[in-house]
């Protein structure tokens, strides 16, 4: 596993091409901005790799990876890979899977996990497909993945759809977690026997029970505007809430906390909220998401 094809080359798929080519791993991209393309089409992508093909697409979920799945399973050979890295539902990997298997192409599906941060440290790897499909991955992943043990950046999930569906929890949680800071946020805010609310989240950082990576991107985020007065209070979701609150009513998991998280981010779209600002601060922070301007 020398030598890969990597479709999308955004804020993750250019950064993950580095982190590979550090790591000795020939990786041709392809992309529709010509700025950052190694090749000016799919055909030349597919022409430059040698076989078997292995191509991970990293594109925006629904129809733009359908369409992409699509025109490789066209063009593919029997015996070629396709990987999924994106933040597909679930379910959409089934239904690709059997779509590329028609051909006799393989698939596997990978949540990622690292934002625009991924390049320097690494990036959380969750795997879904055929384990011998998923063993020959792992110089791929083991390059992608943050350096230390390999169980602590990476996972075999399970048969396809288990990847993003881990994935999919992740980013639920996710959302429950900076929801609890953001919420903080606003109290400390609002409470004026409280002089310097950048610095005591700053003061967590350090033996606290609280303390984690999100807690450092609030504390970068609050350095850069320390009351979040340049940023509107409104919250986009990326979908992986919504499927993991619906995931949790079809099997019965009280989710309180990343229900409501999710609630709040609708409710953000209504009024702006101090809350909502801080939430909008990680997402920019940990993953390049636009804000928009106050």
């Amino acid at each position: 596993m020398t030598h890969i094809g990597l479709i999308g080359l955004g804020k993750m798929g250019g950064n993950m091409r580095t982190r590979l080519r550090a790591a000795g791993i020939e990786v041709t991209g392809y992309d529709r901005n010509p700025e950052v393309t190694d090749v000016a089409s799919v055909d030349e992508l597919i022409a430059a790799l040698p076989a078997p093909r292995v191509v991970w697409v990293m594109v925006p979920a629904g129809e733009i990876t359908d369409a992409v799945v699509t025109e490789l399973g066209e063009k593919l050979s029997a015996g070629d890979l396709v990987i999924d890295g994106g933040n597909s539902r679930f379910t959409e990997d089934e239904r690709h899977a059997a779509q590329l298997a028609e051909r006799g192409i393989r698939f596997v599906d990978v949540g990622v996990s690292g934002g625009v941060w991924g390049l320097e440290n690494g990036y959380g790897l969750m795997v879904g497909g055929d384990k011998a499909d998923v063993d020959e991955l792992l110089p791929v992943f083991d390059a992608l993945r943050p350096e230390g043990p390999r169980e602590e950046g990476y996972v075999h999930a399970g048969p396809t759809g288990a990847g993003h569906y881990v994935k999919m929890v992740h980013n639920g949680i996710e959302y429950g977690l900076m929801q609890a800071y953001a919420e903080g946020f606003e109290l400390l805010e609002r409470k004026e026997l409280v002089h310097d609310v950048a610095g005591s989240f700053k003061a967590w950082q350090r033996g606290t029970v609280v303390r984690s990576w999100l807690l450092d991107l609030m504390v970068r985020a609050l350095d850069e505007d320390d009351d979040l007065s340049e940023i509107e209070g409104y919250v986009d979701d990326s979908g992986e809430g919504r499927w993991t609150v619906e995931e949790a009513i079809a099997n019965a998991v009280p989710m309180p906390a990343i229900s409501a998280s999710l609630f709040a981010r609708f409710e953000s779209r209504q009024d702006d909220s101090p809350a909502m600002k801080a939430v909008a601060a990680l997402r920019n922070q940990f993953g390049g998401h636009s804000v928009k301007k106050a």
